[in-house]
């Protein structure tokens, strides 16, 4: 049975490389000469790393925001919401803002604000010394943050699935768009740099000094990020340059709590799940933008699952390199540049990203074929997909594209 699209808004994007879907595409399409990732000893007492930190002053919340929701990872989200706030107001106007649900993802949420009260604790200190912000570290909090600033009403929750988050809340508020729940939902993710996390990637060892170089025999890890993007998502082509989800897939291996199933087979089982929905066969995806975060383990089980699913010939990309792993947002923004490639008015010559690396191909991986600066889309209806992994074996891939 074949799946009835529902429709994306422009996106909203705010990343290292930047603000806003042009700018985006056209650092994707023309990547800079200086590299935006910042090498920085500040997370890590005496080790330098390479990260995607967003160095723009975010704008400030509205003087009436309760102090619940004041945190930097929903300023960030609020910072990249102004791109998109006329579409929510259309939203509103056209539903009525009960009618009007929100999803967001994010693994980080605001836990940085309890830091004062954990670094008093370690000191001696006692609990009810500082005070504890409960609302600003849940993992709804973004969720909750977007539907109090705008006044909406319909449903609000977070999704939280590691380095899925931010697609399976747009796979979310596809299906409370199905099944009649609501008319619009705004839906992406956020997520900002971190202690947390940081340490504890680099618990694994997986962190790299320098740019991550994704699939490359030469590969030594990861380069973490942070990143909002957001979509107002309606069952119709409410806005003039929407675009369809034509389809999306997800799987759970359970492998690991932090290792991919290593024979790819989750993966796989994400990507044939996404085609199945959206009745179409591999060899309609002109472009895979790859999880590919520059690990040993990712991209031997992504590369295996991509030449299951879609053979060697398919254009594939990782954009990490550029803005770092975004972790509970990287889903949606990467589904983000995949609308943005789609997309004829922001990317009017159909060119395609290249992939950012030495060149230098692991020999142990199969041979999928990756783009360059003068890849293009190969056929004339544009579609892609966009793949995102987790720990615990959480696999998402979403397709976007033309309509048919």
């Amino acid at each position: 049975m074949t799946n009835t699209p529902v429709f994306l808004s422009a996106p909203a994007v705010t990343s290292a490389l930047g603000s806003g879907l042009q700018a985006h595409v056209d650092a994707l399409l023309n990547p800079p000469a200086v590299s935006p990732l910042t090498v920085s000893e500040q997370w890590m007492k005496g080790k330098a790393y390479a990260f995607g930190a967003v160095t723009e002053t975010l704008r400030p919340f509205p003087e009436s925001l309760a102090a619940v929701h004041r945190s930097r990872n929903n300023q960030l989200l609020w910072h990249a919401l102004r791109q998109i706030e006329a579409d929510i107001a259309g939203a509103v106007a056209r539903f009525g803002a009960g009618r009007v649900a929100v999803v967001m993802g994010t693994s980080t949420s605001g836990v940085d604000e309890n830091i004062p009260l954990f670094q008093h604790i370690v000191s001696g200190g006692g609990w009810h010394d500082v005070p504890f912000n409960q609302q600003q570290q849940i993992l709804s909090a973004p969720a909750d943050f977007v539907a109090a600033v705008y006044g909406l009403g319909g449903l609000c929750y977070g999704v939280s699935t590691a380095c899925t988050s931010g697609a399976r809340a747009l796979i979310s508020a596809a299906r409370l768009l199905k099944a009649g729940l609501c008319d619009a939902v705004v839906c992406g993710g956020v997520d900002t740099l971190s202690p947390l996390t940081i340490n504890g990637f680099a618990a694994l060892e997986v962190l790299s000094d320098g740019r991550a170089n994704p699939f490359s025999v030469n590969r030594n890890g990861i380069n973490i990020g942070e990143a909002a993007a957001a979509f107002v998502m309606t069952r119709e082509a409410d806005f003039g340059s929407s675009l369809p989800l034509l389809g999306y897939g997800a799987s759970s291996d359970a492998y690991h709590m932090s290792s991919p199933r290593p024979d790819g087979m989750g993966a796989a089982q994400a990507f044939q799940t996404a085609l199945k929905h959206a009745g179409m066969p591999s060899e309609a995806i002109g472009w895979i933008n790859l999880h590919g975060t520059g690990t040993q383990h990712n991209d031997s089980m992504e590369s295996l699952a991509v030449a299951q699913v879609f053979g060697g010939q398919t254009p594939c990309t990782s954009t990490k390199p550029l803005t770092g792993h975004t972790l509970g947002a990287a889903g949606a923004i990467e589904a983000a540049f995949l609308w943005g490639m789609v997309s004829r008015r922001h990317n009017p010559q159909g060119r395609l990203p290249p992939q950012i690396w030495d060149g230098v191909r692991d020999p142990a991986l199969p041979a999928i074929a990756f783009t360059d600066s003068h890849s293009a889309w190969p056929l004339e209806r544009r579609i892609g997909a966009s793949a995102s992994f987790a720990f615990g074996g959480s696999n998402a891939v979403v397709v976007v594209g033309e309509p048919a």
